[in-house]
């Protein structure tokens, strides 16, 4: 019988097969999880060591890369081109893998299998492929859903206001780079929107120290630097005739475009351009970059997450307006660890009636702290296409794709680095005379100049490393559970 077998298949040279069931299934299982052994166990020496030698060269260099090349990895995260090619690679070793479990299971199977066992030996071929594909199978999704998002949102667009650098000097003579967050009222390619939330980071290229500048959205007379068009079409800052509420902070995004047509030149989002120059005059730093936050799509984030945790410390209104007299349709209940979906977590960061932008900017922070710890890598792993999706939805920016792997270095240095937040906001406690009084009506930009400059200057030094300061506590203590009354 053994004589049949062997030459049914034309093989000869003493190529064996199991005599049950069991063993070759047995044996083609081995062959799935070490591939190639199927075959030398069946005397298929040359085949059997070439896939062998295959499979341990490329579980070899997945391993030195996932132990040794993390930064490496990460750049290959956020270039499209190679996430593509990846993609391409696992489907090839997909079925490269197939086919050998396939092969193995022929090779080694007995000839005399009954109707059933050719049944029973097909389902278990069947479920190993599926085992081994389902993985490469999401790998290359995930990789194809990576690259489509960055090539989404890290597209081609022009700016006015973005430095010249290069992948190689991406931080130029800088000691630091600034980026402005934005939060606004609408969806990222429409017109019309206002950012009431406007937040600058400024980062040490260095050492990842970080220090976060919230400014209030009715911050008036907002300067433009000297020798921008912008500063020769406003030389009094940003103010006018008509309603007061068009002239703030928050209306530089939708209204400079509107009054000042082309006045930046080639840019694709003139608005956002106005506005990193405003914040530029107003901090009295560059603003090399923005990235914009729907906050309207932003409920549709937390709910691909799954959610988001935080404390809420007192009852926050859920809708409703002060200025007409229009009552919340809810409240969201104090609480700790209080689990919210996106409706309620962008009412969380929105609700203001009865309450002041400052205490809703407070919250704002929260929420992003919180989204940082709600972003584990299993959650993003399961919920990862979700994510994307509502990602592409809400977010843009004029950071350019070439520079995407300075920013995952610089992201690593800001995971162990110190982060403070400065918060310009009215000191309704303080005298007009007190050096510290604050008022965004009628703002002492030289102040704000100075105080930036302090900032920057203390979160490198040796003071701020041994103590927390009052801002970066104050802060903190806004997230902790702490309730009103």
């Amino acid at each position: 019988m053994e004589e049949e077998r062997v030459s049914e298949y034309g093989s000869g040279g003493g190529h064996r097969r199991t005599e049950t069931l069991g063993g070759s299934l047995g044996l083609t299982t081995i062959g799935t999880l070490i591939p190639g052994t199927g075959f030398l166990a069946t005397g298929r020496r040359l085949v059997g060591g070439i896939i062998l030698g295959i499979a341990v060269i490329l579980f070899g260099i997945a391993a030195w890369m996932a132990l040794t090349q993390r930064r490496e990895l990460l750049h290959v995260a956020v270039d499209s081109n190679q996430l593509r090619w990846i993609g391409a690679g696992l489907i090839v070793i997909l079925l490269a893998w197939v086919a050998v479990i396939i092969s193995t299971n022929l090779a080694v199977r007995p000839l005399d299998l009954t109707g059933w066992e050719r049944v029973v030996s097909a389902g278990v071929v069947g479920v190993l492929c599926l085992v081994v594909a389902a993985p490469f199978a999401l790998g290359a999704r995930y990789a194809y859903v990576q690259s489509d998002l960055i090539d989404t949102i890290f597209g081609d667009e022009q700016s006015a206001t973005t430095p010249t650098v290069t992948e190689d000097n991406p931080w130029g003579n800088d000691d630091r780079v600034n980026v402005m967050l934005l939060g606004g009222d609408g969806g990222v390619g429409r017109e019309g929107i206002r950012t009431d939330s406007v937040v600058v980071a400024s980062i040490d290229t260095k050492t990842g120290d970080t220090v976060l500048f919230s400014l209030p959205r009715n911050l008036e007379d907002v300067p433009f630097p000297k020798g921008t068009p912008l500063h020769k079409a406003y030389p009094d800052g940003f103010t006018g005739d008509g309603d007061e509420l068009e002239w703030m902070l928050n209306a530089i995004y939708r209204n400079v475009p509107a009054q000042q047509p082309g006045i930046l030149g080639k840019t694709s989002n003139e608005g956002a351009d106005a506005l990193k120059l405003g914040v530029s005059g107003a901090l009295g730093i560059d603003v090399d970059y923005y990235v914009l936050v729907n906050l309207d799509g932003f409920k549709q984030l937390i709910d691909a997450m799954g959610g988001v945790t935080v404390n809420i410390n007192e009852p926050l209104p859920i809708g409703g307006n002060s200025t007409t007299g229009q009552e919340p349709e809810g409240y969201l209940d104090p609480g700790p660890d209080q689990h919210l979906d996106g409706f309620h977590a962008l009412w969380y960061s929105r609700g203001r009636y009865g309450l002041d932008d400052y205490n809703r900017m407070e919250r704002q922070r929260c929420m992003i702290d919180a989204i940082i710890d709600q972003a584990s890598p299993s959650n993003l792993l399961r919920r990862y296409t979700a994510i994307a999706d509502a990602t592409k939805q809400i977010l843009r920016t004029d950071i350019p794709k070439e520079m995407l792997k300075p920013f995952v270095d610089l992201a690593l240095e800001i995971k162990d680095a110190k982060v403070r937040s400065v918060v310009f906001k009215y000191t309704y406690d303080l005298s007009p005379d007190d050096p510290n009084y604050f008022n965004p009506g009628d703002p002492d930009y030289h102040w704000m100049h100075k105080t930036v400059a302090k900032s920057l200057e203390d979160s490198g030094g040796k003071k701020h490393h041994k103590k927390k300061d009052k801002v970066a506590q104050d802060a903190e203590d806004a997230c902790a559970y702490n309730p009103v009354g």
